[in-house]
């Protein structure tokens, strides 16, 4: 079995957002800090598409799992 490393501009590729590393602290500092009783892909900045991939990465621990668990934590 092959074992993928992602990365955060990765993962913000994947997501259809910019990914240079500007973009990506901009992103974090206009969006945090996300209260904790709101789940990462209910947060209300994504579209319907970037939450079902979020949601579907957390609970078919795919290999992007470890890369959204640290996006989730870079938003609190």
């Amino acid at each position: 079995m092959e074992s993928y490393i992602h990365s955060i501009k990765n993962l913000f590729e994947q997501l259809g957002l910019a990914s240079d590393s500007q973009a990506i602290e901009d992103f974090i500092s206009r969006h945090k800090p996300l209260p904790k009783k709101i789940a990462l892909h209910d947060a209300e900045f994504w579209t319907p598409s970037q939450a079902a991939f979020l949601l579907q990465a957390v609970e078919e621990d795919a290999d992007w799992s470890i890369i959204v668990d640290n996006l989730d934590n870079l938003l609190r």
